[in-house]
């Protein structure tokens, strides 16, 4: 398999912030899909293959899930809660990327989960860092669970 075919789900209701992120994996040379949601339940459908996200040819699930906490219709802290308690989509790994460094955030997500935590950094050259860090742990040497 090669790295277009694993999809990174990209959970951020944000415009300008999905944009700069679709624009560091651009960037950093990363051939993963990345498809974006905006907001909680839309990521939730996407995860369930419901509605629009049935059919997994064209939304195949995630080797990775880049989610934002604060989110419309459902938080990201719901939407880790759910994901955990569904079987086997708890398997996929789930970096929060989200601008909070809150502490009761933090452990929340860890709580509920998460499997990294990141502060989205303010500027793209830092974002970008972040970005090509994440490609050879969660995308090419971190072990995909089977679905």
């Amino acid at each position: 398999m090669t790295p277009s075919d694993y999809t990174v789900l990209l959970v951020e209701d944000s415009p300008d912030d999905a944009f700069l992120i679709q624009r560091a994996f651009r960037k950093a040379n990363l051939l993963n899909p990345v498809v974006t949601v905006d907001d909680g339940e839309k990521a939730v459908a996407y995860l369930a293959g419901r509605g629009v996200y049935a059919d997994r040819a064209k939304f195949p699930l995630p080797v990775l899930i880049l989610l934002d906490l604060k989110l419309p219709r459902k938080s990201g802290h719901e939407v880790l809660q759910w994901l955990k308690s569904q079987q086997p989509l708890r398997r996929l790994p789930v970096v929060v990327l989200t601008s909070s460094n809150e502490t009761a955030d933090i452990n929340k997500a860890y709580d509920l989960g998460a499997n990294s935590y990141l502060v989205k950094p303010v500027g793209f050259d830092d974002l970008f860092e972040m970005v090509k860090t994440l490609q050879p742990y969660w995308l090419i040497m971190n072990q995909k669970p089977d679905m």
